[in-house]
């Protein structure tokens, strides 16, 4: 059963990866025209950019338009942003269900003995703490914070052993680098873990 949805999960892949880098490129592409006609780069008043306004904007650059002026940036950038949407969208669909087919297939050799299926829970834990981090800092760079819905799962699994870095380890500057003792201490201690479970 693990081994059939993990070759599932590798289908998905195989199918998936030219669907990504080809809505990339259509995004690139829409991304360059769009910018090129608000730029006035190509003439507004021509039936390419009515055809650009009409058919990529509303898809590329509209949601993220909104989103630029209400935190004060030009609407110049959203294309860009957009493309910068599509892309790190595609790449984050496709490491996480590459991250699944790897989880599954850790999860058959573990299941083979007990020692193999705890090794796999200690590597479990330590992946979704290191998420969290990442997330709190992703969080820290577009203004989420402890008490935010989209975040606050993130600080209630890494405060516990930051809050204790952060009084020990100074800033430098307005930087807290507390996150990045953090992720090579968690590596430190899954590798002495799972030495002692071998």
């Amino acid at each position: 059963m693990i081994e059939t949805v993990a070759g599932v999960l590798n289908t998905i892949l195989a199918l998936l990866r030219p669907v990504v880098f080809g809505a990339g490129l259509v995004a690139g592409v829409g991304a360059i025209t769009s910018w090129a006609v608000r730029t006035r780069r190509i003439s507004p008043f021509s039936p390419f950019a009515r055809f650009v306004r009409d058919r990529i904007d509303p898809i590329l650059v509209a949601p993220m338009e909104k989103r630029l002026l209400r935190a004060g940036g030009t609407p110049y950038a959203a294309p860009w942003w957009g493309l910068a949407v599509v892309i790190l969208g595609g790449l984050l669909l496709l490491s996480a269900i590459q991250f699944l087919r790897d989880q599954f297939i850790m999860l058959s050799y573990a299941s083979q003995s007990g020692a193999g299926l705890a090794m796999l829970l200690v590597r479990w834990t330590f992946s979704v703490l290191r998420i969290a981090l990442f997330a709190r800092v992703i969080s820290s760079w577009v203004g989420g914070g402890p008490y935010s819905k989209w975040w606050r799962w993130s600080y209630v699994l890494t405060e516990w052993f930051l809050a204790p870095l952060r009084s020990v380890i100074p800033t430098i500057g307005m930087i807290d680098i507390s996150v990045l003792v953090a992720y090579f201490g968690l590596g430190i201690i899954e590798t002495v873990v799972l030495s002692a479970l071998r």
